[in-house]
């Protein structure tokens, strides 16, 4: 064999980052594991909730990679009304912290132990992913019995107490998904659709929640009240399950226009009624002359809990889902809202594992028969602009926020 053009370093080198390319594990082949090592930085910026209505952009070193690690660089992330609620009084005393839990990005760097997603798909370096629950000590909540309790017995990346390692949220340059959480490839789903993974696994579960009472049904006359994010997309997965007759209920005329977008079948401005009576009287000729079978309640407003009860029809139901925290109370009379007119009523809160599979799905629906539900997403800022985006949340001046990493 002739070895006189032969460049015995650079064959050297490719044996060496073989060898340690295999090291690392994975499903990535050699050349996708180094190119990506070789662009990861060795610092992280993390938007860092320091004070009350304050981020700081820190800088943490970006941490080795176990066996059971994964890194993902960070597309984009989208504000919650948690989020808010954090930024505005925190209500879980977590600051500081790294906030953000409707992010996704890119693997650029996997443990060797790491080789399915927790729906048992393949993964590798260059996978969109997005993250569920972090799995604690807890019997009750096991990947094999999914449905037993939902996500409020786990923790959350973008909701966890500061530790050494920083990069806990969604709201940075990267973060590091450990042992015991919960990822899925979504690769096949486009940036905005990904964003909203997680608030419509919310309204995936309420509308599971709904169904269990045997009323939610094909031809159901159905309330939703309060248009925000979280209404609009229970709006697009009751078209998607083919419900017709829909009415959207809030006082803002721009997201009563974009609930019709996304399947309602007319829309009632609470602003244009004197008192719940007659309030009750324009949702019911929005429905033909009837009340409805089934209403959902997603505006986080006691006083909207008291008023929709006199939207349901004897024998209706009513899903609760608008009160992640403590909202204050709300008052009903038992006798003419629940006991006499026999409403069936569940409450919703967060997501099973089980609903994020279910809520791809939905995602892919929504669009095959043109539900415009990436327009969700209004406004976008850059990582060092965060504080710009949550305060545009705070002043409602669109409908989902996100932060964009550029």
């Amino acid at each position: 064999m002739d070895l006189s053009n032969v460049n015995v370093e650079e064959i050297v080198r490719q044996v060496i980052l073989n060898m340690e390319n295999k090291g690392q594990g994975g499903s990535a082949p050699a050349s996708a594991q180094s190119k990506a090592g070789a662009s990861i930085p060795k610092t992280a910026r993390v938007a860092m909730l320091t004070s009350l209505e304050h981020f700081d952009i820190k800088e943490f070193p970006i941490p080795e990679v176990g066996d059971d690690d994964i890194l993902v660089k960070v597309e984009g992330c989208g504000i919650c009304g948690t989020d808010a609620h954090e930024f505005k009084r925190d209500p879980f005393g977590l600051i500081p912290v790294a906030l953000g839990h409707e992010g996704t990005g890119e693997i650029v760097k996997m443990g060797k132990n790491v080789k399915k997603d927790s729906a048992g798909k393949d993964l590798k370096v260059g996978d969109k992913v997005v993250t569920c629950m972090i799995f604690k000590d807890n019997p009750d909540i096991t990947m094999f019995d999914l449905n037993k309790q939902n996500v409020g017995g786990a923790d959350v990346y973008g909701l966890l107490p500061d530790d050494d390692i920083h990069l806990n949220g969604w709201f940075s340059d990267y973060i590091f998904i450990r042992k015991g959480s919960t990822v899925f490839n979504v690769s096949d789903l486009d940036l905005y659709s990904r964003i909203l993974i997680e608030p419509c696994a919310v309204l995936i579960h309420a509308v599971e929640r709904a169904k269990s009472t045997g009323i939610l049904r094909f031809n159901s006359r159905v309330v939703v009240q309060g248009c925000g994010p979280i209404g609009l997309i229970c709006i697009a997965i009751l078209r998607t399950m083919g419900i017709q007759n829909i009415i959207a209920v809030d006082g803002e005329a721009k997201r009563l226009d974009f609930a019709k977008q996304l399947g309602a079948s007319g829309t009632v401005n609470f602003k244009e009624y004197k008192g719940i009576e007659a309030l009750a009287g324009g949702v019911k000729d929005a429905l033909g002359g009837h009340l409805a079978d089934f209403a959902f309640q997603c505006t986080g407003s006691p006083v909207a809990h008291s008023n929709i009860y006199k939207f349901i029809r004897n024998g209706g139901g009513l899903c609760e889902l608008g009160f992640f925290i403590n909202g204050g109370d709300a008052t009903i009379n038992p006798h003419f809202d629940i006991c006499s007119k026999e409403i069936t009523t569940v409450g919703s809160w967060v997501y099973t594992l089980r609903d994020y599979a279910t809520t791809f799905d939905f995602l892919k629906s929504a669009k095959q028969i043109g539900l415009p539900i990436e327009k969700l997403i209004t406004h976008t800022f850059p990582l060092d602009q965060i504080n710009e985006g949550h305060k545009t949340n705070l002043a409602m001046q669109g409908l989902k926020i996100a932060i964009i990493n550029q």
